[in-house]
């Protein structure tokens, strides 16, 4: 199985865990229980194998139909190298492409790990407390309410990393439960004040690492969200090997898969 159908088969197999599925064809609708948009969107039902063209209009349609019964925006994500040409036979039937990003991996003897700055410090996250200090971060980092992150005991269910700084917790990152030996590094994050000093290479690295020797992955990834942390992962041994491709119905969230 090629890198690519290895992520997408990992993405499906790690959100059904706690999704309900609606399959329709080659679409999978992943619905979760709590109605946060990001939390339910589609995937592809069968990474690395190809598709029929004919099926695609009823399976948008099916899929449509589920997630507007429980009051969920359709938004999709989808490697396109696992299944080429899926995305754009979806907005040929409505939605709209929204983004193509480089998706970063590395593996395990491929990571760089930076060295800690004087007064620099990096916890994994142990209990629900260290949980909420990592979700405030997170919270500032990216200017929202709140961060209603979960606490993982398992950290094959996923985890995150604080890095402080004089006692200062400065940023966070976190890990995706894994899933076939595969995890997505994601939600790093630096408070405003401590920006441009290297903090978000370091939580990812760290959450990076501790996906691998806490978790049992053998693959990470990642997509960044512009060029300057496209260069950042990068000088963390991550490197392109695939493509992601987000997009949505119109009327939505198309602004927040950029």
């Amino acid at each position: 199985m090629d890198i690519g159908a290895r992520i997408a088969a990992a993405q499906l197999t790690g959100s059904a865990r706690s999704k309900r599925q609606v399959i329709a064809g080659p679409l999978a609708g992943m619905l979760h229980d709590d109605d946060a948009w990001y939390l339910s969107g589609v995937l592809a039902a069968d990474p690395g194998q190809p598709f029929d063209p004919d099926e695609i209009p009823w399976a948008i349609e099916t899929i449509r139909q589920a997630f507007a019964a429980e009051g969920r925006w359709v938004h999709a994500e989808f490697v396109d190298e696992a299944n080429p040409g899926l995305a754009e036979a979806l907005a040929a039937q409505g939605m709209t492409i929204v983004s193509h990003l480089p998706l970063l991996v590395v593996e395990p003897d491929e990571l760089i790990v930076p060295s800690l700055p004087a007064g620099t410090t990096v916890q994994v996250v142990s209990s629900p407390e260290e949980q909420a200090v990592a979700n405030a971060v997170a919270a500032e980092a990216y200017e929202m309410e709140s961060a209603d992150f979960a606490f993982k005991p398992d950290a094959a269910d996923g985890g995150a990393v604080i890095v402080y700084v004089d006692d200062v917790p400065a940023a966070t990152a976190a890990w995706t439960a894994v899933a076939d030996e595969v995890s997505e590094v994601a939600g790093v994050g630096t408070i405003h004040s401590h920006r441009r000093r290297g903090l978000g290479a370091i939580a990812t690295a760290y959450a990076t690492q501790n996906a691998f020797n806490l978790g049992a992955a053998t693959l990470a990834w990642l997509t960044p969200g512009d060029d300057g942390a496209d260069r950042v992962y990068r000088r963390l041994g991550y490197a392109p090997r695939a493509t992601a491709v987000h997009l949505g119905d119109p009327g939505g969230h198309l602004a927040d898969l950029r």
